[in-house]
């Protein structure tokens, strides 16, 4: 009996570590599966990104672009040559309460001379305060639902971003949700492809992109300018060279556009020899 009972501890033993591995191996396997199913493959960007940026012109038309590959280099868009428009650009973080307040304060006045042809504007949305909306990726979730409408609406793009900083969430909240950053994209006048934009916000369809767009521009370099890398939001260019006036005051940054656009025109005129002067 004794040797019985010894075979039957022995095999109950072999079958309880048996299945304390088979059970280790379903945790490990189960564990697999969910890292593997957290981890998004790259995919394209959004259309009409291609520099990182949507570039819009006059009329308040986009620049339309074909969508960034993965693991190639954002292509640089072409600034006008003639020297006599602003070429603006503006690196945005949707969180950032201080691009608020440059959106606030000169949004309407950048809207009137794009509209006019006096300038372009290229919004770039990166998200470099991810990690500042209560765990919810507000920064994230924000340019993604930004790419998203730049890829199914473009012309759309700018009164989507200026809808985005009205009523702009605070920093260290959770912000809108996604549910939230749908109502915005209806209310702002989106008016194509709406239900496309919605699930591109449900499925996060270009939160790679925006985080691959993110590195680009806080490792640099800038194109079209001598700016290394993006340090803080906003950033903002005019033909290259950046602005650190106050964001709070319209005429001083007007006064900027103005003065850029002067040194780019007087360096992009070729001097006239003396063949080339009218004689009398």
């Amino acid at each position: 009996m004794r040797i019985d009972q010894k075979k039957k501890d022995r095999r109950n033993r072999v079958l309880l570590q048996g299945g304390i591995g088979v059970v280790a191996i379903a945790i490990v396997v189960i564990v697999a599966v969910v890292i593997m199913g957290s981890i998004r493959p790259a995919g394209p960007g959004p259309a009409n990104m291609a520099s990182d940026g949507i570039l819009i012109g006059e009329g308040m038309t986009a620049v339309e672009t074909a969508a960034l590959q993965p693991e190639d280099d954002a292509q640089a868009s072409e600034p006008d040559a003639t020297g006599t428009v602003a070429n603006i650009r503006v690196y945005v973080d949707y969180l950032c309460p201080f691009c608020g307040l440059f959106e606030v304060t000169n949004g309407e006045q950048i809207q009137g001379w794009v509209e006019s042809g006096a300038a372009t504007v290229e919004i770039h949305p990166i998200a470099i305060l991810t990690s500042k909306s209560a765990g919810s990726q507000y920064s994230l979730r924000a340019a993604n639902a930004a790419a998203c409408v730049a890829n199914y609406a473009p012309n759309d793009f700018f009164a989507f971003n200026t809808a985005l900083f009205v009523d702009q969430p605070e920093e260290n909240t959770a912000g809108r949700s996604d549910d939230e950053l749908k109502d915005v994209v209806a209310t702002s006048g989106v008016s194509t492809n709406v239900s496309d934009i919605d699930t591109c916000i449900d499925d996060t369809t270009y939160k790679t992109w925006v985080q691959e767009a993110t590195e680009r521009a806080l490792e640099g370099p800038i194109a079209n300018s001598e700016l290394e890398k993006i340090t803080g939001t906003p950033t903002v260019l005019v033909d290259g060279k950046q602005y650190v006036g106050a964001l709070d005051d319209p005429n001083e940054f007007s006064a900027f556009v103005l003065q850029a656009v002067g040194e780019s025109y007087s360096t992009s005129t070729p001097t006239p020899t003396p063949e080339a002067v009218p004689a009398g």
